[in-house]
Formats: structure tokens, sequence, C-alpha cells
């Protein structure tokens, strides 16, 4: 049966397209104004999302729902509570921008690190003396710090070697065997891995548990050339005590694509910092990762439209209601 896949924000057309061709009716939402929304989403059956928010009102306006998908891994603009409780799948798609990510955490780390901000800027301004007292840093040998060791962290990490740096992880496990088979460093103490990384590249998702992670305390146990990168989400990090930190010059620089309000207000204390690199939540947007992401995210509401459990089910409660033979 044809189905109404509602997407609220805009995908790479290999998703609809794929969901066209399973025989699905596809539609992207006119606007995301509330009342609009509301309206407008009433007879879907599939509601695709990017970071737009999908709570429990929205899913209560649209009784037939069946399936919330969430392009990419995190799943905070979702109320998974509420999703659960009405028995409505949530899937996301792990690891398909994995390789986007790494290399835009790890390009924000070439910015810092070789000064191409300042650098181009004083091409432009001609001024000539910057290239006499610029510091650039090498990063051969360079402890890599890796907080957080999900598919895009794993993938930061081996780029990382494989640049000549060396990478030390730390996750919200004391023993993580994922750590071990990769062959690298564990730190289960994040203090202690902020103390002696050059760099800390951040790679958790949102919520309550990793809300400020990264506060006053955290940064003043970073060194004074240290860079902070965030790839993951804006929350994960206190921006004020950042901003302090990057005034004060107490750590090196930060390069952040994910910010606690998006897109990141002109006012915010962030801007302005010639030892930031800021860009807007585009880590994950090259076509090649779009394509594979919405490819990848269309093939699992489809899987649940047509009543198959979906390779990546964020409320794994709901399984045994929805696929009582493989639920485990």
């Amino acid at each position: 049966m044809a189905s109404l896949c509602l997407i609220l924000q805009r995908i790479h057309e290999a998703g609809p397209d794929l969901m066209r061709g399973a025989g699905h009716e596809v539609r992207l939402a006119g606007s995301l104004e509330r009342a609009a929304l509301l309206a407008e989403i009433a007879g879907a059956r599939a509601v695709l999302t990017r970071d737009a928010l999908v709570d429990a009102a929205l899913m209560d306006a649209a009784p037939g729902l069946r399936v919330i998908g969430v392009h990419g891994t995190g799943v905070d603009n979702v109320d998974l509570a509420a999703a659960t409780a009405r028995g409505i799948p949530v899937v996301n798609t792990p690891g398909a921008n994995a390789r986007s990510v790494a290399e835009h955490a790890l390009a924000l780390v070439f910015h810092l690190a070789k000064q191409i901000g300042p650098g181009e800027r004083a091409v432009r301004t001609g001024d000539a003396s910057f290239k006499y007292r610029s510091a650039l840093t090498e990063l051969e040998g360079a402890t890599f710090g890796v907080v957080g060791f999900g598919a895009i962290g794993r993938e930061t990490a081996r780029l990382a070697r494989a640049l000549g740096m060396e990478p030390l992880v730390w996750t919200r496990r004391a023993h993580d065997p994922a750590v071990a088979a990769a062959g690298l460093a564990h730190e289960p103490d994040l203090g202690r891995l902020l103390a002696r990384a050059d760099i800390v590249s951040l790679h958790l998702p949102g919520g309550p548990q990793t809300r400020h992670l990264i506060g006053r305390a955290e940064i003043a146990r970073m060194k004074p050339t240290a860079f902070l990168v965030n790839t993951a989400r804006g929350a994960v990090i206190d921006e004020e005590a950042l901003a302090e930190a990057l005034r004060g010059k107490r750590i090196g620089g930060a390069g952040l694509d994910v910010f606690a309000q998006e897109p990141l207000p002109l006012s915010s204390p962030l801007v302005g910092h010639e030892n930031v690199v800021l860009t807007p939540h585009v880590a994950g947007s090259t076509e090649a990762a779009l394509r594979r992401t919405a490819t990848a995210l269309a093939r699992q509401v489809v899987e649940v439209l047509d009543g198959r459990r979906p390779d990546h089910l964020v409320n794994t409660d709901v399984a045994p209601r929805l696929w009582p033979e493989g639920a485990s």
C-alpha cells in the first residue's frame, strides 16, 4: 500500500527516488512553521527529519504515523519516549557520513594548526609581517584526543593515525574493547586525556548525559596550546566557558561545526575570535555523504512500511510489539 512519506528538510534526491520506486508518495514539507506543519503531517505514515524537532504533538497530529527517520546519527531532536510509548519506530543512519565528518574534523585541525584563516587574510590585506610573527604547528607526533568512539570517532582516529598523530581515546566505558580492537590507547579518565592531548576532538551524541561535558573545569585541564574540535553536538561544550578561554588565550584555539543554537547568532561570544574556526554544521554535507545518508534512511523507512525490522532501530523497546519473532 502506498504511504505518504513527509520529508521535513530537504535531503539528497536519491532518498526520495528510492521511496517513490517502492511505490510510496513523497512530499517535502511546505513549511516548518508549527501550525502549518501540524496540518500537513496529518496524513503521513513516515516522517523524515534532519534536525527539525519531532515531538509528541507532531506524532499525535499524524495518527497513522508508522516510522520516524533521522538523517544522521544524533536523535536528540526526536522525543524518543513519546515515540516508544506510541509504538513508533525511530531509525537513523550511523556511519553513513562518518568519512565526511572525520575529514571535516581534521580540516578544522589543519586550519588551526597552520593558521589558514589568518594567513589568508594577511595575503588579502598585504600584511607581510604575518609570516614572521605566526606560530604554526606541526602535527606529526601530536597526541590526538578522541572523545567518543562511535563510527565517526573511529574514522577520525584512523585518519589522525595515518597522518602520524597518536590517538588517545576516551569513552564512557571504563574498558572499551572497540578501542583495543582498533589497536589504540584508551584513557578511562577524561581529565587525564584533556591534560595530555594536543588536540581534543569530540564525537559524542547529544542529550542530558553529555550536556556541557566540556565545561570550565575541563577546559582548564587542557594545554594552553591545545586545540578543541567539535563536530558532534553543540551542547557538549559550555560555549560561554569556551568563549572565555578563547578570549583569555587559555587554549590554542577551537574548531566548531556545531553549536547549542543553530544557526549560530551573530551575537554569540564565539564570533570575532581569531583563534576559532566556525562552520555551519556542514561536516556531513558532502555530496557522497548526503547520498549515502539519504539512501540508507529511505531504505529503512521502506523496510518499516513493508513490515520488516530495519537495520538501525533506535528505540528497540518497540521491537517486541512490531516484530515479535525477531525482537531479540
